[in-house]
């Protein structure tokens, strides 16, 4: 009898701390902030790269209503211990006018290297993600299902778009997180590879060159985990709506749990080459839900919604199965409203229409975004 993958999930997210006066971002929270952040989640939040960004994770969870509603909790309390000194949380990708010059790098050992190695590329991080965690405990089926699971990643992006503007600029980009954080090096979609030895083989060159410590530094869109039994899901931007964030998660779920049935079924998603894929990831960065994507197996470009109510169908089996139907057909809500980038340009569209000065605007939407986060 084959053991059944657990398909647990657990998610995390990252968050920028914002004074709430200024609106701008807070470079050195106070350590006390940090100490009750970790002691009030019992460890569940815990320090990133820059001081200003503050990330928590669930525990591993049974079903994405679960980790949705720890999401919540995590959001609430967090917010109320920023509360305390004056700040808020924003689960947003980049902040509308922070710039990266001013942020200072939290002193940890693994950040000191992660600073000296790569200089100013990893000075401008100042974005944030949701990394979704789904349980498959045999190690052969996270490659594979890595391998097949790429396709979707362009759709994954679509639908958490939080990062339109950058030091002040609306960018014309739904994510331009993407745009900071491929300047990293391996990063991008995942490489292809035919079983976990021969993974594990391109991962000891690195580590046996000096190149890397370990398989934590592989930062590609879908990974295996190094710390977990889990293929990482990383391409998603936050999203400043909760429940849209654990709609991408039942999405990322789902998605999984069907590729798995149709290996039992000696059937697999067809591949396309990583310069197809890409296309599509470009244009889920430029446009999110707005523009189309391209129907590899037609040859034609097909309005986002269409792609959606398409997979929504295929992917309602693994839904009734997981007990995440509300969270998966609950992306709906965000191709009828807009992802948080729609918001935020709008916002700050509306507020120069009406006369506000650009820095005004973009307190405003600042404003959405604290109003949002919980």
């Amino acid at each position: 009898m084959v053991n059944e993958p657990s398909f647990t999930i657990g998610i995390e997210e990252e968050y920028l701390l914002v004074d709430r006066e200024a609106r701008d971002l807070v470079a050195n929270p106070p350590s006390d902030l940090l100490k009750q952040g970790a002691d009030r989640t019992d460890g569940r939040m815990t320090t990133e790269f820059l001081q200003s960004q503050l990330e928590v994770g669930t525990r591993k969870c049974i079903s994405v209503p679960e980790a949705a509603a720890e999401i919540m909790e995590l959001r609430s309390t967090l917010s109320e211990i920023v509360t305390e000194f004056g700040y808020a949380i924003i689960a947003s990708s980049t902040h509308p006018f922070g710039t990266w010059e001013s942020q200072s790098h939290t002193r940890d050992k693994r950040y000191d290297k992660l600073e000296q190695d790569h200089q100013v590329i990893a000075r401008r991080m100042l974005i944030c993600g949701m990394h979704v965690h789904v349980g498959l405990d045999d190690d052969d089926l996270r490659i594979d299902l890595m391998r097949q699971a790429s396709y979707f990643v362009p759709h994954l992006l679509a639908l958490s778009t939080s990062s339109p503007f950058w030091h002040g600029v609306d960018t014309g980009l739904r994510s331009f997180r993407l745009s900071i954080f491929d300047g990293m090096p391996r990063t991008g979609l995942p490489e292809s590879f035919e079983s976990w030895g021969d993974y594990r083989r391109h991962v000891e060159v690195l580590v046996d060159a000096g190149v890397i410590e370990d398989a934590t530094k592989l930062w590609w869109d879908l990974r295996p985990s190094a710390r977990y039994p889990t293929l990482e899901m990383r391409i998603a931007d936050v999203c400043t709506n909760a429940a849209h964030g654990a709609s991408v998660a039942a999405m990322y779920q789902c998605v999984l749990w069907m590729l798995y049935k149709l290996k039992r079924s000696n059937q697999r998603w067809r591949g396309y080459s990583k310069m197809l894929v890409e296309e599509n990831r470009w244009r889920a960065q430029r446009y999110g839900i707005d523009s189309g994507m391209i129907d590899f197996g037609v040859g034609t470009m097909v309005p986002f919604t269409d792609l959606a109510e398409e997979l929504l169908e295929l992917l309602a089996p693994a839904a009734s199965e997981l007990g995440c139907t509300d969270e998966l057909f609950a992306i709906r809500q965000i191709l009828e409203a807009g992802t948080s980038a729609h918001r935020q340009v709008a916002i700050h569209a509306a507020a120069l229409a009406n006369g506000a000065e650009p820095d005004e605007a973009l307190r405003e939407v600042v404003d959405f975004l604290i109003e949002e986060t919980v």
